[in-house]
This record gives structure tokens, sequence and C-alpha cells, in this order.
């Protein structure tokens, strides 16, 4: 009996593939926010609370509540036929090339040149360079693709079970090996098994239901999540700035994936994305209001449960607008969006160097922080995606970026 699945991509979409490319452009854009704004968190920072970069400030919360969900979301649209096209092992393999390289290459070079203002106050307390090369700083924004591998590795590890359980469990699953009186399992046929066991039931559209059973979901989550780890913690260990978010991008990643098998976003309606964009708008006011209010001293668990709800439904709602905009809308590739499209993953590896480098440049010019963060904004896109074409021109260096 064959048992018929929607098939996950297995080539480019042109609307995923240009959403990917805002949100890189959004990444520049959130840190050239908060290097001039008065949330300092950056390698160079000229804080400002002036009204401009309290909107700064403003603009990168925002930001936090969805658009790394998203990266994590669109991430995981394309893992499960890329593992059923591999095998877990070859997968796995090919995930710790693509993005453990960069993060090493993050961790050893670029790391270092970021952090060399603090070389004088580390050597100051006798601290030898090669010290100072090797354990400064954290990832940066290579945290995404730190996260990201674990969830691949952690992703081929189960299908590369769910096969050998599924081979084990089936007598025909099994062949005669020739001269060796042996049998083994059909790997093939195992990992094909375990994909439509992950795909399961729910095929087909995703209704308003499944849309705020996916609310319901998040918010619990985070609700809970954050009653050990508040919004504003920072982990060491992993260099992970946004540790109270994790539940929402480990969530987002799986409905990716599942969303690949059944058919999720093809199935999203205009009216879907006209509703969504309707309750983003709407919600985006009280989401800054809930979440000021649970982060404030002595914020009860109503209120934090309040700020996980608001931050929940403007973060679904702004991705199924964005998805359905993107897809009904924004398809189309030109060259220049394939050139980005192409580029973007190197963009986003290499983003901060420019940034700083550009931001250090602009720092003799007196200017609001807005100002400022326009011009550097305006600068630094085309310079990320120029010096990412070249950097991707090295041979080798395609492979990973």
């Amino acid at each position: 009996m064959t048992t018929t699945t929607t098939a996950p991509p297995t080539t480019r979409l042109g609307y995923i593939d240009n959403l990917r490319v805002l949100l890189t452009v959004l990444v520049i854009a959130h840190h050239c926010a908060v290097t001039y704004g008065a949330l300092p968190v950056w390698y160079w920072a000229e804080p400002s609370t002036s009204p401009s970069g309290i909107a700064l400030m403003l603009f990168v919360i925002v930001n936090q509540f969805w658009f790394m969900g998203a990266f994590f979301l669109l991430s995981g649209l394309f893992v499960a036929g890329s593992v059923d096209r591999k095998g877990p092992g070859a997968f796995a393999r090919d995930r710790v090339i693509r993005l453990g390289v960069p993060l090493v290459a993050f961790l050893l070079v670029a790391r270092p040149v970021l952090s060399l203002p603090q070389w004088p106050a580390a050597r100051a307390e006798g601290e030898t360079f090669l010290h100072f090369w090797f354990t400064v700083g954290d990832p940066g924004p290579l945290w995404f693709v730190e996260v990201l591998l674990v969830m691949s590795l952690a992703y081929a590890a189960f299908r590369a079970l769910r096969a050998r359980s599924t081979a084990l469990s089936r007598p025909d699953a099994r062949q005669t090996v020739p001269d060796a009186g042996q049998t083994v399992p059909d790997a093939g046929q195992a990992v094909a098994d375990a994909g439509q066991a992950v795909a399961g039931r729910w095929s087909g559209p995703l209704g308003y239901r499944g849309i705020g059973l996916l609310v319901g979901v998040l918010t619990l989550a985070a609700f809970l999540w954050r009653l050990a780890v508040p919004t504003g913690t920072y982990w060491e260990l992993g260099g992970l700035p946004t540790p109270a978010y994790l539940p929402q991008y480990v969530i987002l990643f799986v409905v990716g994936v599942l969303a690949s098998r059944r058919g999720w976003l093809a199935g999203l309606t205009p009216r879907q994305g006209r509703v969504a964009l309707v309750a983003a708008l709407v919600s985006v006011g009280p989401a800054l209001g809930a979440v000021a209010l649970a982060t404030a001293p002595g914020a009860g668990l109503l209120a934090q449960l309040g700020a996980a709800l608001a931050e929940s439904v403007f973060a679904v709602s702004t991705i199924v607008a964005l998805l359905v905009l993107f897809r009904e809308r924004l398809s189309g590739q030109p060259a220049w969006a394939r050139f980005a499209a192409r580029n973007s993953f190197a963009v986003y590896v290499i983003h901060a160097l420019v940034l700083v480098g550009v931001a250090i440049l602009l720092a003799p010019l007196t200017a609001p922080a807005g100002v400022k963060f326009l011009i550097l904004l305006v600068l630094s896109i085309p310079l990320c995606w120029t010096f990412a074409h070249l950097l991707r021109r090295v041979p080798g260096v395609a492979r990973v970026l």
C-alpha cells in the first residue's frame, strides 16, 4: 500500500529566496540600529538617547519579536527534502561543512578583528596577544549559524533513528546479500518510510485554527521558558544574545520542516495574508507595551503571560503576512534578485566586518542618530553584497558560502 505525502521542496522557490534576502537586509538594518540607538550591544556603538535613538531601539525590539524566528522557519523548509535526497549521514556532513566552516572562520578571523579595540585594555592587564586573539568575544551574529547547525544535526539524528526503527520493524525491508547469507536493512526504503512518518497527519491548507494553535504553543512555550530564562538574558556559553527566544526558534524550525511535508505554505490564502497583516499592525503597539510591563521590576506572571501572547501574535501574523505577500506579489526573480539570493548567506557571515568598518569611517561625522543610521545602512547594503560576491569567487569558498 502506498502512502501519498506532500513532497518537500527540492528546488529553489523564488518567493522564499526573495524573503530571505529581505530578512538579511533587516539583519543589516538591525545592527545599524544598535550602532546608533539607545541599546548599545554591538562591536562599535555610538549610543544615543535622543528621540531618533529611542526610535532605533524600538525598531530593534520589534525586529527581535519575529525576524530571527522567520529565518529558522525558512531554514527548516528545505531540511526534510535534503535528508531525503542525501540520507541523514551525508546531510549531517554537508551541514557541518556549510555551517561549521563559516562559524569557525568567523571565530578565528572576524571575531578577533572586530574586538581589536579591546586589545589595549587586555594588554594592560597582562594578556598575551595570542590568548586575546583566540579567546576574545563570542560568535556575534553567527550565533544563528551555531544554533541552526545544532538543530540540523538533531533533525538528521532523528531521521536516522526513525529510519533504523522502520527498517528493523519491517520484515520486507531486509535484503539478502549475495554469497554472504546475511541480511541488511534497505536504508533507502527506511529513510523514505521515516520521511512519510514525519509527514503524518494534517496535510493540506493551514487554517485559522492551525495558525491560532501555533500562536498558543509559542505563547505557552515562551511563558514557561522565560520563568527560568528572562528576556534580556545572555548565555556566555555559546554566546547566545537572546536565549529567551530559543523556544520560538526551535518551534518555527520544526514548523518549517513540517510545512514542507504538508503543503502548509502553499495552502495559505490571500485572505489569510490580509488578516495577518491587519493583526500584525494592530498587535505591534500592545506587544511593545506588554514587553515593557513584563520586564519592569516586580512584574507578575500575568504580565509575563501577556507579553508572551502579544509577541507570539505579532510574530506569527508578520511571518504569515510576508509569506503570502511574497508568494503572491514578489515571487519573480530578475537577475539582481538571483544575485542577491545567491550571496545572501555570505552577506550574513561578513556583514559585521563591513558595518563596523564603515561606522568607524563615519565616526567623525556629527549628525543625529537617525541620520547616521540611514547613511550607514545605505552605504553598507551594496558594500556587503559586493564583498560577498567577491569572496565567493575565491576557489572553494562558494561551497560553504
